[in-house]
């Protein structure tokens, strides 16, 4: 009896521990890398007026939601500056000029990247979003056409430059 009692508290303290493999990351297309440097390229031409993003109007949100009879302010007025004003805090966040902590941040930007996609799905996005690296480049380019130009202008002046004349030598005479 006593060995029963003691080996059935030893089972009590038995721990079950069940060992789940990790699971394997799933491929993605994009890395959050990408997809903070596609968020910061979509801001940056935003900011420099480089695109044009259309909002939702009132208009078109009442159309979805006819409660303009029932209400005597129209909900899709007050809906479409809370849309707005919600992309401006998602975009205060991602550039820093709002405190966040890190998650917040990156939960901002995720979440700045599906509006972008939903605007561009929308056709709401006019304009180009430009790589920073694409600008970088044509920087770059336009310096190097400056230099260019620059070296042409100089090997231009030396080829035509006026040739001075060589003066006539008098050769000694012989005296034979």
């Amino acid at each position: 009896m006593e060995k029963d009692a003691k080996d059935a508290a030893e089972d009590k303290k038995i721990i079950k521990v069940r060992i789940q493999k990790n699971p394997e990351p799933a491929m993605t297309l994009f890395s959050q890398d990408d997809i903070t440097k596609f968020v910061k390229e979509f801001i940056s031409a935003w900011i420099r007026g480089d695109i044009t993003i259309r909002f939702p109007t009132a208009a078109e949100l009442s159309k979805k939601t006819p409660l303009s009879i029932a209400f005597p302010v129209d909900p899709s007025v007050n809906a479409e500056l809370k849309i707005k004003e919600h992309y401006v805090d998602l975009l205060s966040i991602c550039t820093g000029t709002k405190q966040a902590t890190a998650r917040e941040q990156e939960k901002a930007v995720a979440e700045v990247f599906r509006m972008l996609l939903m605007f561009r799905s929308a056709n709401r996005i006019e304009g180009k979003i430009l790589s920073s690296d694409l600008e970088k480049r044509i920087t770059q380019l336009e310096k190097t056409a400056e230099s260019t130009s620059k070296l042409v202008e100089q090997i231009t002046a030396f080829l035509f430059k006026e040739k001075k004349k060589p003066r006539k030598q008098v050769l000694p005479s012989k005296k034979g």
